[in-house]
């Protein structure tokens, strides 16, 4: 019998209910700009908790920015540091710092932002032992106001990482901008900590035009584009697959949506520890029988890109990346591949339980499960949706990549992650370190990526979504390939 696809659930019935809650704090066409994160309190509150939760990189990127930034293109900004020269054929990289304060307001200090750096770097490296991060020997102050980061090797990627949300330079205080947060009946108020102001002749004090300011609030999905619609916000930030069929019940209209053209990974780990899994066959099944066309087909946007690849592009590898052995095989053959499988492992170890799959809340997560779960069970497997915080046998990755390299894909299913990992892969990735030519980086690289693909540790099933919803008052907002929108940088600049 077909497995009929239940339709997404909304909840428009709710919509009236929210309208209630709903503030009317700022028009969303003047005064300070309204922003709504897909999220909740604690991403603001505590955002080095909570990465890589949307709320949580957008609060680092707008109080505790770091030595550099990426603006909407995904170019490399100035950020604390104003400058910086590359020396030593890339081994050296040395920042001079602009004058900040810490919300206290004590001077930054080049040793200041050199001990948190260090420490930052030390824990980073130890789940991407392989990033642009593995070459850094040491951070030191050289003044007050420059440091050194000294590689040992070049990395011409090591700016992107620096970019970051979690390399901002932040304190038991606070950060050091570009913004100050305060808290307000109405969310947290956003101020400029460097406003091109003017002074206030009564007051004798600077005064920052309206429309600098920002009222950030963290808030589901549902009440953000609702909030939205109404006029009562002028951005929503934080949109991801599985909110994204929130927009079509809700009226939104299409042209304030913006799909932000991002690389990354979005598929299923193998995360749990069962014999079953543990199968290399079984495994294999899973990861072919999923029709990722239809999953695409089902999306309300026309322009998902979906992969079987675990590095879905060549980026530095020498030569397109490795395919699974079945990618050239119709879906019908595959998933006739697949139930020989389990019919194996079925006559073998008797019925096979049902697989828990960690999926975020929302519609769009129903809706993929919905699609999962019938592929599965044409190959003679069950499947239960669990929360995403729950112990599961395969948990979803939903991430933009941090840097332009095979190795970001690699690293971030590699053996540091807890998850089902191919150690020849590992060990080929840790013996690059000892490599002395390039061409060998590279033969290691390749052969890393074709382990890692036929392991079948991660089910790949397309690129990240992300998605904002943009009031036409914000002339300077541009859909970014970092998924990252400054705050800042909302507005065209005039002459």
């Amino acid at each position: 019998m077909a497995h009929r696809l239940p339709r997404p659930f909304f909840l428009v019935s709710a919509c009236a209910a929210l309208l209630t809650i709903l503030s009317a704090c700022s028009d969303a066409d003047s005064g300070p700009v309204v922003v709504s994160v897909i999220g909740d309190r604690n991403d603001l509150a505590k955002p080095m908790e909570n990465l890589p939760r949307p709320g949580a990189k957008l609060m680092l990127e707008t109080t505790a920015q770091g030595l550099v930034a990426f603006d909407a293109a995904g170019d490399i900004l100035p950020a604390l540091a104003q400058r910086w020269i590359v020396e030593d054929e890339g081994r050296s990289y040395i920042f001079r710092l602009r004058r900040a304060a810490w919300p206290d307001g004590r001077r930054v200090t080049a040793a200041d932002v050199a001990r948190l750096l260090n420490s930052r770097i030390a824990t980073l490296r130890r789940l991407d032992p392989h990033g642009p991060l593995d070459a850094v020997l040491s951070i030191v102050p050289m003044t007050g106001e420059v440091i050194e980061l000294r590689l040992g090797a070049p990395r011409p990627l090591i700016l992107q990482m620096l970019a970051q949300p979690q390399m901002g330079i932040v304190s038991r205080a606070g950060g050091t901008g570009p913004y100050r947060a305060m808290r307000s009946d109405d969310g947290l108020l956003l101020e400029p900590t460097d406003p091109l102001t003017g002074i206030d002749e009564e007051e004798g004090s600077p005064r920052i035009p309206p429309d600098q300011t920002r009222v950030l609030r963290a808030e589901t999905a549902a009440l953000a584009v609702i909030r939205f619609r109404e006029g009562r916000s002028a951005l929503v930030l934080g949109g991801r697959f599985s909110d994204l069929p929130l927009l079509v019940p809700a009226g939104i209209d299409k042209d304030m949506v913006r799909i932000d053209p991002v690389q990354g990974m979005f598929g299923l780990a193998f995360t749990g520890k069962s014999a079953l899994i543990e199968n290399a066959a079984i495994r294999e099944a899973i990861t072919m029988s999923i029709d990722r066309e239809q999953i695409a087909a089902a999306l309300p946007i026309g322009r998902w890109q979906t992969t079987d690849r675990v590095v879905p592009a060549q980026l530095d590898l020498p030569e397109p990346p490795a395919a699974p052995r079945w990618a050239a095989f119709p879906l019908a053959e595959r998933q006739a591949q697949g139930r020989a499988a389990v019919s194996i492992w079925r006559s073998e170890n008797g019925d096979p339980p049902p697989l828990r799959i960690a999926l975020p809340s929302g519609s769009g997560s129903r809706l993929l499960f919905a699609h999962i779960a019938r592929d599965l069970a044409s190959i003679g497997l069950a499947a239960r949706l669990v929360p995403l915080e729950e112990q599961a046998d395969l948990s979803l990755i939903d991430e933009v990549a941090a840097y332009d390299s095979a190795l970001w894909y690699m690293g971030r299913i590699g053996c540091a992650r807890k998850i089902s990992c191919s150690a020849e892969a590992n060990a080929r990735l840790k013996e690059m370190r000892h490599a002395r030519t390039v061409d060998e980086v590279s033969t290691m690289m390749r052969e890393a990526q074709a382990l890692m693909q036929a392991h079948n540790g991660y089910v790949p099933l397309g690129q990240p979504l992300r998605w904002s919803l943009v009031s036409p008052r914000l002339t300077g907002f541009a859909p970014s390939p970092r998924a990252r929108h400054p705050l800042n940088h909302l507005f065209r600049a005039t002459n």
